[in-house]
């Protein structure tokens, strides 16, 4: 499957820094669909808790390596959480979720409090992120202990594989695009027997790793961090689960900062029309950096990737470069237009005959290393993503609406369509909500940052979250900028807006631009 992970700019521009030396909308909800979202808050969200969860003590200890990363510096410390597996049974049996924290340098009479990160997704993991990420928030390092976790289903946190390594090799051959009934029914077929081996190596995590869940989980953690209000920084998908958050506890609303914004009022074939629409532009942006006319461009690069369909590129590893790979390997750098150049290069020579960078860009956006070894970022985006949406569209439905998508984008519309079939077909378990319910009447202000060139997640859904949270509650600060997010991009008068809002509480006036 193709659905591309909505995370943090400075992990995609990581990944891809790591790399070179050598995978969501416009679109409509329907704003009327109050019965098909998340339950509130008096569903359960404000209801007592055991003591032996809401006060537990952590043990900060000193952060081990994992498989995936090193240890961070010593200014680093990691505990674990237990919550409830289900939250409908709190007295029931619990999981642990994966913490890391560094203390606030201030001290008492400075330290506001926690402010915690998530990074996107879903399915980032914050313990891996957050020391990467600390220079970025540099500013905020004194007055809060910037905290961050492995969400449930995510890495230490009972973090999900469903495919070994040699078998998502061997799915890369699966076309994403499918062009006859045989390989339709091989496209549907590998996409079922990833669920299955997700349910079969989740267990029954499989059906509590949802949004709400996650959110629950959060408050959670608010009360035994010590905070009377949540501080929280998300980013991509984080700000979806920071809206969940607001709509469960408005009353637990401290300072919130949601970059990137998804959507809330898309479902989940609304976010693939959005990410196409996003990626679109994003291209088209990068097209005419190069002097190109982007119609041209575009045809191009659609060109390209039919002829790829038909027959894969070699590459100096010996692997082929597939339609689908090649995807991959142009959106990483769509990500941050520091890395356009990189795309210039890899496009180059994919037209002389040579998939090797690109190949290299998709398997870093893959997470695969130079042994062969896949991360599971992506796999527990699903488990998360196909829990949280209702929407399984059919094969009828899905090629009524591949012209839609082709017109939204010739060079990304067709894999995003057969995206929207295939990424929860046949699932085993039933999704909860058409799109998230993030109304948050009584709140505090919360802080929405859009930026204009975002291609993960376009720049409309900043003001349509602004819109769900309601009047007075959601705060848009808007970005004429390029790349997936806009904090740490570049512009001063972003993280100054962020930063005297986080730091002193001061809310910049709703529509305010930063060019």
């Amino acid at each position: 499957m193709l659905r591309y992970v909505r995370w943090a700019a400075a992990v995609a521009a990581g990944l891809l820094v790591a790399g070179c030396g050598g995978g969501a909308s416009g679109g409509g909800g329907d704003e009327g669909k109050a019965a098909s979202r998340q339950p509130s808050a008096a569903a359960g969200g404000s209801a007592a808790l055991p003591v032996s969860l809401t006060s537990q003590k952590l043990d900060w200890s000193r952060c081990k390596a994992t498989s995936d990363s090193a240890a961070p510096g010593d200014e680093w410390r990691c505990a674990t959480l237990k919550v409830p597996l289900d939250w409908a049974k709190p007295d029931g049996e619990t999981i642990g979720l994966a913490l890391i924290r560094e203390q606030a340098s201030g001290g008492p009479g400075k330290r506001i409090g926690s402010l915690l990160f998530n990074f996107g997704g879903p399915g980032g993991s914050g313990v891996s992120t957050m020391p990467y990420y600390a220079s970025t928030v540099s500013a905020l390092r004194e007055r809060y202990d910037l905290v961050s976790w492995d969400p449930r289903g995510v890495g230490a946190s009972e973090g999900i594989r469903c495919r070994s390594d040699k078998d998502i090799q061997s799915a890369e051959s699966i076309d994403a695009t499918p062009d006859t009934p045989a390989e339709e029914t091989a496209y549907f077929q590998d996409a079922a027997d990833f669920g299955k081996g997700c349910e079969k190596a989740a267990g029954k995590l499989i059906a509590h790793v949802s949004t709400t869940d996650t959110a629950r989980d959060m408050d959670l953690m608010r009360q035994v961090l010590g905070d009377a209000k949540m501080h929280y920084f998300g980013i991509s998908y984080g700000t979806e689960l920071g809206g969940v958050y607001a709509h469960l506890f408005p009353k637990k609303v401290g300072r919130l900062i949601l970059d990137a914004v998804v959507d809330p009022t898309a479902d989940s074939v609304g976010q693939e029309k959005n990410q196409a629409a996003g990626f679109q532009r994003a291209l088209d942006d990068y097209l005419r950096s190069t002097g190109q006319d982007p119609d041209q461009g575009s045809r191009k690069i659609a060109d390209l990737l039919k002829r790829l369909d038909a027959a894969p590129l070699p590459t100096s590893s010996g692997r082929k470069l597939t339609q689908s790979l090649a995807v991959t390997g142009i959106v990483l750098p769509l990500y941050s237009q520091d890395s356009w150049p990189t795309l210039t290069s890899a496009l180059k020579a994919a037209e002389q005959g040579d998939g090797s960078e690109l190949l290299s860009l998709a398997d870093q956006y893959n997470e695969r290393d130079s042994s062969g070894h896949y991360g599971t970022t992506t796999h527990s985006q699903r488990v998360i993503s196909c829990l949280d949406d209702k929407e399984r569209p059919t094969l009828a439905e899905t090629k009524k609406r591949l012209a839609e998508f082709e017109k939204v984008s010739p060079v990304f519309g067709d894999f995003l369509g057969w995206d929207s079939a295939g990424w929860c077909h046949d699932w085993p378990v039933a999704g909860q909500w058409d799109t998230p319910g993030v109304s948050a009447p009584g709140a505090a202000p919360i802080l929405l940052v859009g930026n204009t060139g975002d291609p993960a997640t376009p720049y409309e859904g900043a003001r349509r979250m602004a819109d769900e949270l309601g009047k007075g509650v959601g705060v848009e600060l808007t970005w004429k900028g390029e790349g997936h997010g806009a904090y740490g991009s570049g512009s001063d008068c972003v993280d100054s807006a962020v930063n005297a809002y986080l730091v002193s509480g001061t809310v910049p006036k709703d529509g305010t631009v930063c060019s």
